[in-house]
């Protein structure tokens, strides 16, 4: 499914990734990306609340892929309330972490009007999630201000990367993983605002399990500002 387009990686680092969403439309007094330092009780009472989203990086291996494949069969009721795109894009995944992430909470906070990411969520409202990934795709706008973001990490960007970016969000009461290399979102049951990233950490940490050699995790989440 994926097209021929490749960009640079995102780096897994939220002043990346906060420049990046700022600069797009997130007014940087509504929301910004923080590092979650660890999955243990303690580390997670520090991170910024309310937690609007959940970023997750994780290694791609055979057995990953497998359950991916093995996942996709299982269909189960989406709510209609659930923005979720496709990846179509190489190395994309972290851009589509984000528009993901800011995707279900345009009604907790509030984009600049007119900016790049007000105008990007209303053209696709009513796409499904392929036409949003193709649109994605031909928008040269979004792609500079990847290539931007990309190499503003402290590691030097390459576009062999065996990781990739994956959203959990709380829509309607119940948590989602959103991963555009999926046919459709992944429901992961019940979760709440409060709850939402204790109920991703279960899921992640589930994932973390099935490849314990790797050292290649990484969970950023993005919190709304207290005002």
């Amino acid at each position: 499914m994926a097209s021929v387009k490749r960009w640079l990686p995102l780096e897994a680092n939220p002043d990346v990734m906060n420049q990046f969403i700022w600069g797009l439309g997130v007014p940087e007094d509504e929301a910004e990306c923080c590092d979650v330092y660890g999955l243990d009780e303690e580390l997670l009472e520090m991170v910024p609340k309310p937690v609007l989203a959940v970023l997750f990086l994780y290694p791609i291996t055979p057995q990953s892929e497998l359950e991916r494949i093995q996942q996709d069969s299982i269909k189960k009721e989406i709510s209609d309330k659930v923005y979720y795109m496709r990846q179509t894009v190489g190395n994309a995944c972290g851009t589509v972490g984000l528009l993901h992430a800011v995707g279900n909470i345009t009604s907790e906070i509030k984009l600049s009007e007119g900016s790049y990411l007000d105008k990007f969520y209303k053209a696709t409202a009513t796409m499904d999630p392929l036409e949003r990934a193709v649109f994605l795709e031909k928008d040269v706008e979004m792609e500079v201000a990847h290539s931007v973001a990309a190499s503003a990490g402290e590691t030097e960007a390459s576009d062999n990367v065996d990781t990739h970016f994956i959203c959990f969000s709380c829509i309607d009461g119940q948590l989602y993983e959103l991963d555009g290399r999926r046919t459709s979102a992944v429901l992961h049951g019940v979760s709440s605002p409060d709850t939402l990233l204790q109920d991703a950490v279960k899921v992640i940490k589930a994932m973390i399990q099935k490849n314990p050699d790797s050292m290649n995790f990484n969970v950023i989440a993005l919190s709304k500002k207290s005002h």
